[in-house]
């Protein structure tokens, strides 16, 4: 009994990731449907709207917030970025909602006083206390926010000047829209394996699964910056709440259940930094697992009982779940083993073949939505997909750190929000994330599935062999790399990967150009 229930629940773990990677097809089916006329809808409403921009005095006031936490290493590239969008500076104030504790107020003090002194409207508001984290930062700063509309951008990131010429017209020409979010573009993708197979799964969330839930008539989510909101959507979602770690995710959400719209953009790509350490990756998908878990549990009541198509809320229920994949993995890698070892009869040819198929399918999956991706947004994709064996290591890698932040999600524990460290154009700060047992708890997976994957292989079990490989060589990688990077030789450095220099950034960035116009090239780097 109790080796039937074990093989039974490999089953069911196996079947569940068949589930979540089954729609990743339906994504990618949907975004290969929708793409053409969605480029051609946005091109057609930024081209409409140019008159209008042409008139400063009737274009609406925009807030930019940046929310900022320790950041000194980008924050300045951050003010002076938003300092640049194109846009009259008689209706356009920044707000630096500046909740640092070190040298950050400095530079931002700095920073603020030199742009006021060129004519830029910046305000820097700073809390006694930080309350609610990102969220409350926004909350308060939205209460002494003059704009209509509310442009977010994390300090990390770097606004093109066009960014509100290619978001505003969305507005205009819809009076129930409330968010649009732009693509997420990646300054430092190029550093390493680990950013390289970081970019490759953005590409793939932004270019195929935002398209396909904007353009197919889904529940689309925030990514907490590069989006520009009306105020009033914020405000009649009942506005930020800290009561999850994914804050962004929560918003839209609530805000589409009150009847707001949402709308992606995916030509315009804000640069961003990606972490380039493996314990700042974890960190930040810890965080973006267990908040969207505690989100999951917020809304879905409420999504189940609206009056929205069946077919959306099984969406939304498989949006909010998805981190829902990492214990599953985990599941499948510990029962390996002990399903070999104790099934108490031989599975036949056809029963095999069905178990080695769900498997297979569910761990492809994913691919196509990189592969989807990387064609639509690079001439050089398929060169870009040899990264692909890097970034299904670091998915299954990060399994037992998400599987931890779902299971605290799932329990009701709550946790801080922890801010990811990145290094900038300075790389003068170092900010480091404290190292933990996981590592070696990952180490020690990672041995378990290697010595799991001689069993079978010495049981002449050779169609199971390249899931175990799969899932040894992901859980060592990365368990091996965060232990790298306790070590006191590596703690004294900023990051185990080399350093971007300002040079590096200003030969590839193509997204400063100086209009609207929507062109093939545009979404190339």
């Amino acid at each position: 009994m109790v080796n039937d229930l074990l093989f039974a629940l490999y089953v069911a773990a196996s079947a569940g990731l068949l589930a979540y990677g089954a729609n990743c097809y339906v994504l990618v089916a949907l975004f290969l449907r929708t793409r053409s006329a969605a480029r051609r809808d946005n091109t057609a409403v930024i081209r409409a709207a140019r008159p209008r921009f042409a008139e400063p005095d009737s274009l609406p006031w925009v807030t930019t917030q940046i929310p900022v936490y320790n950041e000194a290493n980008v924050v300045e590239r951050a003010l002076r970025a938003a300092a640049a969008i194109a846009y009259p500076a008689s209706r356009h104030e920044i707000q630096v909602l500046d909740d640092s504790t070190d040298e950050t107020r400095d530079i931002v003090r700095r920073v603020a006083a030199e742009l006021r002194a060129r004519g830029t409207r910046i305000v820097v508001l700073r809390r006694r206390r930080r309350d609610g984290f990102k969220a409350g930062a926004l909350a308060a700063g939205l209460a002494a926010a003059r704009g209509e509309y509310i442009a977010i951008f994390d300090a990390d990131f770097v606004p093109p000047p066009h960014f509100l010429r290619w978001t505003l017209p969305f507005f205009f020409r819809d009076a129930r829209l409330g968010l649009v979010q732009a693509r997420w573009g990646h300054l430092n993708d190029r550093e390493s394996p680990l950013t390289r197979a970081q970019a490759m799964g953005i590409d793939g969330h932004f270019m195929v699964e935002q398209s396909a839930r904007t353009f197919g008539g889904l529940l689309m989510n925030f990514n907490g910056t590069a989006g520009l909101w009306r105020r009033r959507a914020i405000e009649g979602a009942g506005g930020w709440a800290h009561d999850t770690l994914t804050e962004d995710l929560d918003l839209s959400y609530r805000a589409q259940l009150a009847g707001w719209g949402t709308h992606f953009v995916a030509d315009l790509a804000v640069p961003g930094e990606l972490p380039a350490s493996v314990t700042a990756f974890k960190s930040q998908q810890f965080r973006w697992a267990k908040g969207s878990i505690q989100t999951a549990r917020k809304l879905l009541p409420s999504i189940l009982r609206s009056r929205l198509s069946p077919w959306v809320k099984l969406q939304a229920f498989l949006h909010l779940t998805h981190y829902c994949v990492h214990p599953l993995m985990l599941t499948v890698a510990l029962l390996a083993l002990p399903a070999l070892l104790t099934l108490s009869r031989v599975l036949s040819p056809a029963e095999l073949a069905a178990l080695v198929a769900l498997m297979l399918a569910a761990i492809v999956a994913p691919n196509s939505l990189y592969l989807a991706s990387q064609r639509a947004l690079h001439r050089d994709w398929r060169r870009r997909l040899l990264w692909l064996p890097a970034l299904t290591c670091v998915g299954i890698g990060i399994g037992v750190s998400n599987s931890r932040g779902v299971l605290e999600a799932l329990a009701g524990k709550r946790s801080a929000f922890v801010r990811t460290p990145k290094r900038g154009d300075r790389a003068a700060k170092r900010y480091r994330v404290r190292g933990t047992v996981q590592p070696w708890i990952e180490v020690a997976l990672g041995v378990y599935c290697a010595a799991s994957l001689g069993v079978y292989l010495a049981q002449g079990k050779l169609f199971i062999g390249p899931f175990l490989l799969l899932y040894a060589a992901g859980f060592l990688v990365i368990g091996v790399a965060g232990l790298l990077e306790t070590l006191p030789a590596r703690s004294a450095q900023p990051s185990i990967w080399p350093r971007v220099t300002p040079s590096w950034w200003s030969r590839r960035s193509s997204f400063h150009s100086s209009g609207p116009v929507i062109s093939p090239a545009s979404r190339r780097r």
